[in-house]
């Protein structure tokens, strides 16, 4: 009798973990796959309010090199002043990718050619009617993107979403470009 019940259950031996095997690769998928498209909505909402904030201190601070960067690094959460600098959980958006300009009206192609030295040349830049034209800041737009080219021919290309895990490299979405104008308030001018 010992004999036969022995040969019986010799056969069901790691039947359990052949099934936990299958169930458990679709279960971790799927979760994984929850996870990435959690990630991915993160990022999309949030470099929204990363250009919302971009333009915003733009809007209010000098137009110098030093304190756009620093309106960068703000803008995507990291306000130190050296190293790298990105949206938490977000290594695609870098204070890199945040790009400033400054508008000659709310047309977003519309772009400073001529900058003014300073926020008070510039007030008096938007005085004078002959240089309202081509030297006075009165927009200011933010946006997320990879930027190409030179000068004035630069293009702003979308950033690409990179997956946290190797698994779902065939999600090949764009995070959107997300532009923010705002009206140009004191530029950094204080009286």
């Amino acid at each position: 009798m010992k004999n036969r019940r022995h040969y019986e259950t010799k056969p069901q031996r790691g039947a359990a973990i052949i099934e936990f095997a299958f169930v458990a690769i679709a279960f971790f998928t799927l979760l994984l796959g929850i996870i990435e498209f959690g990630r991915f909505m993160y990022l999309w909402n949030t470099v929204q309010e990363v250009t919302r904030i971009a333009a915003r201190q733009a809007a209010v601070s000098d137009f110098s090199a030093a304190s756009i960067e620093a309106i960068q690094r703000t803008a995507v959460f990291n306000a130190g002043s050296s190293g790298g600098a990105n949206l938490p959980a977000g290594g695609e958006v870098t204070f890199q990718r945040v790009n400033i300009q400054y508008l000659l009206s709310p047309d977003v192609n519309d772009v400073v050619v001529d900058m003014p030295a300073n926020p008070a040349d510039n007030i008096a830049a938007c005085l004078d009617a002959d240089r309202r034209d081509d030297g006075c800041i009165r927009y200011v737009k933010a946006s997320i993107c990879q930027q190409s080219g030179q000068g004035n021919n630069r293009t702003c290309n979308p950033v690409p979403y990179v997956p946290m895990i190797g698994l779902f490299t065939f999600l090949g979405i764009n995070i959107p470009v997300s532009t923010v104008v705002m009206p140009a308030e004191s530029l950094g001018y204080v009286p």
